[in-house]
């Protein structure tokens, strides 16, 4: 039987138990952990970091570079840290994960999704299937970013959110021509246990207090209070969230347990 085209560089290492499929592209300085499964065509970029039990599915791409066309706002030039992958971790067919980025254990990015560098995503999120979260965005753990939804640069989302399909954010609130622009880049914020419904649309700096709910097709133009359910265009307020809705009131196993 032929063996399989694969380059690994002379310079990675590589567990001795590691499955690859074929054509499989492995750089220098590439360190990847026992028990993972690596599928056909992943390319992993120089110096990434990939934990123990990590699956890698066709044609992913770890540790990419930022591209930096003449003319953008927010994507900034200069070195980055490698890429890390905690232990356990999912990355799905096509996904692309960029150099400077980190994922924390057992985090799912499914397949065609995009994480931009800079992006910190903690233990346990989910990453839907062509969702995209760009650069400097922070992501606490139990996270859900459900299919298609894009996460603007800037942003944060605290343990436990959840963000519906199609979701979109913005952080330019003047869609701005001129230097005056750069002084008001403000991605937004979902505080722990906010909830943000299909296809709602969020607009730059907004905060998302805890237990804030988000209906479905809202566009939200203004901070939404703690414990409130909004709806609407502009959205308004128009009740509490249930107390048997709020993340307090939840009971978790010992596996859902265990966030800060």
């Amino acid at each position: 039987m032929t063996e399989p085209i694969r380059h690994i560089d002379p310079g990675a290492r590589v567990a001795p138990d590691v499955t690859l499929g074929a054509f499989v592209m492995i750089e220098a300085g590439v360190s990847i952990g026992q028990g993972c499964v690596i599928g056909h065509g992943v390319v992993i970029r120089r110096d990434t970091v990939v934990g123990a039990g990590v699956r890698i599915d066709d044609h992913a791409v770890l540790g990419k570079e930022p591209m930096r066309a003449a003319n953008t706002a927010v994507t900034k030039a200069g070195e980055l840290p490698p890429l890390t992958v905690g232990d356990g971790a999912i990355l799905g067919t096509g996904a692309v994960v960029y150099r400077g980025a980190k994922l924390g254990e057992r985090v799912l990015v499914a397949d065609g999704a995009a994480v931009r560098e800079r992006v910190a995503i903690g233990d346990r999120t989910i990453v839907g299937r062509g969702a995209t979260i760009e650069n400097d965005c922070t992501i606490g753990r139990f996270v859900k970013i459900e299919t298609g939804a894009y996460i603007t640069a800037y942003s944060v989302l605290e343990n436990r959110v959840f963000i519906a399909p199609m979701v979109s954010t913005s952080n330019d609130r003047f869609i701005g021509r001129t230097e005056e622009r750069f002084k008001h880049f403000k991605g937004v914020t979902v505080r722990r246990g906010g909830r943000v419904g299909v296809g709602a649309v969020l607009l730059p700096g907004i905060t998302i207090g805890p237990d804030g709910v988000v209906a479905a097709g809202s566009v939200v133009s203004r901070d939404v209070p703690a414990g409130k359910l909004v709806m609407g265009c502009p959205a308004r307020v128009v009740r509490d969230v249930a107390e048997a809705e709020l993340l307090d009131r939840q009971i978790w196993d010992d596996v859902q347990r265990g966030e800060s």
